[in-house]
């Protein structure tokens, strides 16, 4: 790490093209860096987690917002059943009912905010991430995006449970995602300031498997305190706080970073340009990369594909779990922290492997087990919900191993200076391929008369073609015995 006095590092150029040989890892190929700085980069993972496990996944999203409490009250009631309790909407005469095209509705148009907010990061990210490498201001844009990731996540107290709250709900989880998948491109990009070519596998991985941890935590308190009857799931006040707590959880565990993490140094000068202008520079960047850099190229396409087959894994594999195997709300919910335990462990333990070994091994080897275990879970069906825990608890050690090789492959790969810029074209397209494994998991399906459990192998087939791509995807040079 330098001092204000040090004299500025010169980036070597390669002879013949003019290209930066050097990647920001293998300017601080010697240095040491303070435990305290690499945990506190770590906890932004954590701090952040609990919009995306407890907002978005398993609880606010899916138990409030796209729930009875934003139906207008005629057809509220109409969803009560001869028991009292709700109805089911996995029948097709349920199905039929105005209750169940009333939920329907809500997730259509959530899916639509969803929709725009994917759009919106796709734009943004690698121009925000260019203007950060421009200014040489990492950590500004992280402290003003994580600011409004804040402030949103705190928006949610507002949201009552009544039609007309509803799309303020859907705007606050909308900008929520897009404030949070910007502030990832420079947290991201600060891996290289507490990393070296030794050891960013295993930084990489620590970070994830917070991120898992920190969530699995921050759920395990909201599922038990209404299952403990502390908090009233059928009361609007509940959802309200559990967004407060979550705003709270990430004012408390952000602080570090900012505290504790440098800024990396500016290693090259950059013309500040306009917003707008700033996309013609990318283009710019685009093609920069492709003379001069083509493997983060391609492997940034690469990525994209079998990224999108991750994600899939955890969203569609909730589906799997109710529709094929009869798990209810609370076999999902032990479902969700026993497989979020699994990859948070297993990912802080894969990283000292992607420092011995490389990244690439890794990740292929990951994405091979998945696709396996799609196939098992497909052909296995038949013996029922054990089976599918067994598969599910081995794709979850999976998972996070590739999610976070795969960003020390493309630190390792970066060119000094364009650390914001790459990691916003990561993210770019990330949500460009983000289509492709929904779109096949639905042709899968209505390929097979409605039958669910062949969306699996939509999400296998999604893996299998990232698994080939990235066969052919230069590795990075194989890093030199890790550091204790």
């Amino acid at each position: 790490m330098s001092d204000k006095g040090e004299t500025p590092r010169v980036i070597p150029t390669a002879a013949r093209t003019g290209a930066v040989a050097a990647v920001g890892l293998e300017l601080h190929s010697d240095r040491v860096v303070p435990r305290r700085q690499v945990f506190a980069w770590a906890l932004w993972d954590w701090a952040t987690q609990p919009f995306n496990t407890v907002v978005l996944t398993f609880v606010w999203v899916p138990s409030f917002l796209t729930s009875y409490f934003f139906l207008d009250s005629a057809t509220s009631a109409s969803g009560i059943g001869a028991d009292g309790s709700r109805i089911d909407c996995d029948t097709a005469v349920n199905a039929a009912t105005a209750y169940c095209g009333g939920l329907g509705s809500l997730a259509v148009q959530l899916g639509w905010g969803i929709t725009v907010a994917g759009i919106l990061i796709a734009l943004l990210a690698p121009v925000m991430g260019q203007r950060a490498d421009a200014d040489g201001r990492q950590k500004l844009q992280l402290g003003i995006f994580t600011a409004l990731l804040i402030v949103a996540q705190f928006g949610l107290f507002f949201v009552d449970g009544t039609p007309a709250f509803f799309w303020l709900g859907v705007s606050l989880i909308a900008i929520g995602s897009v404030f949070g998948e910007i502030a990832n491109v420079s947290y991201n990009a600060l891996l290289v300031s507490i990393a070296s070519p030794r050891n960013v596998g295993r930084i990489s991985g620590l970070g994830w498997g917070f991120g898992y941890l920190g969530g699995i935590i921050a759920l395990a308190i909201v599922v038990g305190l209404i299952l403990g009857g502390v908090l009233d799931g059928d009361n609007a006040m509940t959802f309200r706080i559990i967004g407060l707590g979550a705003a709270i959880w990430t004012v408390i565990f952000v602080i570090p970073i900012f505290l504790y993490v440098p800024e990396p140094p500016k290693l090259r000068e950059i013309e500040r340009v306009n917003f707008f202008r700033g996309y013609v520079e990318l283009a710019r960047s685009i093609r920069r990369l492709w003379r001069t850099a083509r493997h983060t190229f391609w492997f940034l396409l690469a990525s994209a594909v079998y990224r999108d087959g991750l994600s899939a894994v955890f969203v569609f594999g909730a589906v799997i779990a109710g529709q094929v195997f009869g798990f209810g709300f609370t076999d999902l919910v032990i479902f969700g922290i026993v497989l979020n335990l699994v990859a948070g462990v297993s990912t802080i333990f894969s990283g000292r492997l992607d420092d011995r070994i490389g990244p690439k091994p890794v990740i292929l080897f990951a994405i091979g087990g998945l696709v396996i275990c799609c196939l098992v879970v497909f052909f296995g069906a038949p013996l029922g919900k054990p089976l599918f825990w067994a598969a599910g608890i081995v794709l979850a050690a999976f998972v996070g191993p590739a999610q976070a090789a795969s960003r020390s492959f493309l630190a390792r790969i970066t060119p000094a200076g364009y650390e914001g810029e790459i990691f916003g074209l990561y993210a770019t397209t990330g949500r460009a391929a983000g289509w492709m494994a929904s779109l096949l998991w639905g042709i899968f399906i209505a390929a097979a008369a409605n039958q669910t459990l062949y969306g699996i192998l939509g999400i296998a087939l999604i893996l299998a073609i990232g698994f080939g791509l990235l066969w052919f995807v230069k590795a990075p040079a194989r890093p030199a015995a890790a550091s204790a």
